[in-house]
């Protein structure tokens, strides 16, 4: 049906456009169409043989809403790389526009917006940047016990953070969770360097007092004393990180941010430490200045760590002896630590992914959709509940009749039951939510997403099972069910039915047909066309465009028994029934057909609860290996979140080695011996004890943020040993230029003097140094809020770790330097 144009007619001077119009434009046009005329020479029209009804298309898809019923549902795509803050606002602008248009009775209700979760993160972040610059000031201020100094690596520190933000901006990343936490734990190392300029500077003017005349003198002196060991310190924290720029993937995506800003703002404070700092410590360090042994923080410590200095230099041997005791049973609780890919972000909503049997129908899906939305409107912390099932005539989303993706928009945390946490509301949901045949999964939605997207596995675990015969393969899922419901940990547990799809075959006999003189294709184009219909034209009402379909009526389709009475008409006029040339029988099939790697795949979905991805596939493994019974030519492949934590564990493997390597050549640079540089070295086993058990006291599990955060530790562990050396180092040369004087030979108990004095009138900037990075991490290891789960993973290696490393610099380190001296 069409309109055409017949050329132009010339009426009065004016030109007239001749179109002939033939739009069908409703039913009445359509019960109007002539077939023919009758022997009496009566039209016969459409309307005379069959009945015009509007009807709906095949539906594969419904939306509902709070269950109160169906409802219209939209999504807005984000292009890749945008910034998705920016993009939200700008639909949610345009939404307010829209609204003035509509329908009376019709509203724009959201029922998912990621801003929430954007805002919360970033303002969590800034939140905790703020409380550590607070935390940290007060470190300088009490072991100074000097305003005016305490201000120089005050005012450094901010500029540090303002140069890694210039370079930000200017690389284009935007302020969130990870960039901001790069930031987040560099803060403490960041003022390592002017605290300790200023502290060297302080024992200069406890010498040398100080005046207007001999101020820069003094300054630079003190600067270029401990100035090259720092820049190398720093440079080091700095140059260590680069190996977490090779992770991929989705772990490189999400950890790069956070490596850039702290590579940015470290790379920064190692420069201002030899610049801008000196200069500030000419014009602000001045008045008078409290003599170290005066400072009553510094009393306690000395008199703390002098008798214990003591014990262990003059046993050095023993003192290393337990040390290495010490390292070994330290890494007693690895094997009690479980493992993940990434710690699961709390977003704030939830999605309710349940997996249905195959075959289901369409009435039912919308029962199930509606009483399923409805029973979770009931639980107060729920705000509204947008379910789908199935799929829309789109590509973007190509669901099943038998996936359900329920958004759960959730209440700020302030309006919820005292004492409920997200897992309790899952709990509580998974409890209210009880169907015969739904396999509950409760998940966050944008980690679901990208699972799914990367492997098609929406639970944290999934297993593959493939071969060439999908009824073998639907087997082996079923036996996966009945043994993994049994293993500890195991919330839910369902396999695919690969060949549980239910069919109405129409066999088609070639001979028979071949006596009426059909072939197949004639056959099979009745079939289709009497039973799924045809789209013969459409009808253009204004904008609106409406397909026509042509196929037989309801009655004469709705069972095996009268598809077969279908009636077909030959070439030669005459009238047979499909039984005539075909049998028409129920049977089982495949609903879907799923490959991987060209074999033919079934999936199994397993969501676990109470137990780390790494042990429970572990402990699932040894249960399938040993009651699972694989058929020559099928294999089973764990999937989901466990198929990353592997490629990260690969990938750290080799990652870790090459940060030690990296912080092994600057120090030789620095210090132009192996000697020097292990023993710095032998920092990094002990610092790791102190990671281990404190993610082991945390109850935290292996993941790739606890494995940035062990790259971050070698190099501020690293640093406080490079501090300690300098000043072993120093005392060491003072002594061979005191001996040189008197010209006598060095003695060991001259030795052992020179090393006390070092190390025991040094315990401040060693202290200062920890304490600035151990109370500057606290904040981001104990805060709460969006976000926290990441970070504090992060936090806890290095604090642990800072903790235990104190201990080494302090009382091994100058045990293992006085023994190497000796020789």
């Amino acid at each position: 049906m069409k309109k055409l144009r017949a050329s132009v007619v010339e009426m009065a001077e004016a030109e007239y456009m001749v179109r002939a119009s033939g739009y069908i434009q409703g039913r009445k046009d359509l019960a109007n169409i002539p077939l023919g005329l009758d022997v009496k020479g009566t039209p016969l029209l459409l309307k005379d043989v069959a009945d015009i009804d509007v009807g709906p298309q095949m539906r594969r898809g419904i939306a509902e809403l709070n269950g109160e019923g169906e409802t219209v549902g939209g999504i807005v795509v984000m292009r890749f790389g945008e910034n998705a803050q920016k993009t939200i606002d700008g639909v949610k602008a345009k939404l307010e526009t829209l609204k003035a248009g509509l329908p009376e009775g019709v509203e724009i209700v959201t029922v998912y917006d990621r801003s929430g979760l954007i805002e919360r993160a970033v303002e969590n972040l800034w939140h905790k940047l703020l409380e550590e610059f607070i935390v940290v000031a007060l470190v300088c201020v009490v072991f100074l016990f000097h305003i005016r100094s305490s201000l120089v690596a005050i005012v450094s520190l901010p500029v540090g953070i303002l140069t890694a933000f210039i370079v930000m901006h200017l690389q284009g990343l935007n302020a969130n969770i990870m960039s901001l936490g790069g930031i987040a734990i560099a803060i403490g190392a960041m003022i390592d360097g002017a605290i300790v300029m200023i502290e060297n500077m302080h024992k200069h003017m406890e010498r040398t007092p100080l005046t207007n005349e001999n101020r820069w003198q003094v300054v630079a002196e003190s600067a270029a004393e401990v100035g090259p060991a720092l820049f190398f310190s720093l440079l080091i924290i700095t140059v260590s990180f680069v190996p977490v720029f090779t992770l991929e993937a989705q772990e490189g995506r999400m950890f790069s941010p956070l490596a850039f800003t702290k590579t940015y703002a470290m790379a920064a404070s190692a420069a201002l430490a030899v610049t801008l700092v000196p200069v500030l410590m000419g014009y602000f360090i001045r008045g008078k200045v409290l003599p170290e042994h005066k400072n009553p923080l510094n009393r306690a410590l000395i008199a703390v760590y002098m008798p214990a200095l003591k014990v262990v230099l003059n046993h050095p041997k023993t003192t290393l002896a337990l040390a290495l005791v010490v390292t070994v049973i330290g890494f007693w609780p690895v094997s009690k630590i479980g493992s993940e890919f990434i710690p699961p972000l709390d977003e704030g909503d939830l999605m309710y992914m349940p997996t249905t049997y195959p075959g289901l129908s369409i009435g039912k899906a919308r029962e199930i959709l509606q009483q399923t939305d409805k029973l979770i409107a009931t639980v107060p912390e729920v705000k509204s509940v947008f379910g789908k099932i199935g799929r829309a005539e789109t590509a973007t989303d190509p669901a099943p009749l038998t996936m359900i993706e329920t958004f759960i928009q959730l209440k700020p945390r302030d309006e919820w039951r005292e004492g409920m946490t997200t897992d309790s509301l899952k709990k509580e949901l998974d409890a209210l939510v009880k169907f015969p045949g739904l396999t509950n999964a409760w998940v966050m939605p944008i980690k679901t997403r990208i699972d799914m997207l990367a492997t098609g596995i929406k639970t944290p675990v999934g297993i593959k099972v493939a071969g060439p015969d999908l009824k073998q393969i639907e087997k082996i899922g079923r036996r996966l069910e009945q043994v993994l419901k049994d293993v500890p940990g195991t919330a839910s547990v369902y396999s695919e039915r690969v060949a549980g799809g239910r069919y109405i075959k129409v066999d088609i006999q070639r001979e028979k047909a071949a006596r009426y003189g059909l072939n197949i294709a004639d056959v099979q184009q009745v079939v289709a066309t009497a039973i799924g219909g045809m789209n013969v034209t459409q009808t253009i009402e204004g904008l609106e465009r409406y397909p026509v379909n042509l196929r037989y009526p309801q009655d004469l389709r709705n069972s095996p028994e009268q598809l077969a009475l279908l009636p077909i008409v030959t070439g030669s006029g005459q009238r047979i029934a499909l039984a005539d040339v075909a049998n028409v029988y129920v049977e089982d099939g495949p609903p879907a057909i799923k490959s991987e790697n060209a074999r033919l795949n079934g999936w199994t979905f397993v969501d676990i609860d109470g137990v780390d991805i790494g042990s429970y596939v572990q402990n699932a493994m040894a249960v399938v290996a040993d009651q699972v019974e694989l058929p020559a030519g099928y294999s089973l492949n764990w999937s989901g979140q466990y198929e990353y934590m592997l490629r990260a564990k690969e990938k750290l493997t080799y990652v870790v080695p090459l940060t030690l390597a990296i912080i092994v050549v600057l120090l030789y640079f620095n210090f132009r011996s192996f000697a020097e540089v292990a023993i710095i070295m032998g920092t990094l086993p002990l610092a790791m004890v102190g990671s281990i058990w404190l993610m082991y006291l945390l109850g935290y599990n292996f993941s790739v943020a606890v494995g940035v955060g062990f790259i971050a530790l070698a190099g501020v562990a690293v640093e406080i040993g490079v501090i300690m050396l300098v000043y072993l180092n120093q005392a060491y040369r003072h002594m061979l230029e005191e001996c040189e004087q008197e010209g006598v030979e060095p003695r060991l108990e001259t030795l052992r003097h020179a090393v006390l004095h070092g190390a025991g009138l040094r315990v401040r900037p060693v202290m200062m140094t920890a304490a600035a990075i151990i109370v500057g991490l606290l904040p981001i290891m104990y805060g709460t809020g969006t976000g926290s789960e990441v970070m504090s993973r992060i936090a806890a290696p290095m604090v642990g770790g800072m903790l235990s490393a104190v201990i080494l610099t302090l009382l091994v380190l100058p045990a293992v330097y006085l023994l190497w001296r000796k020789h």
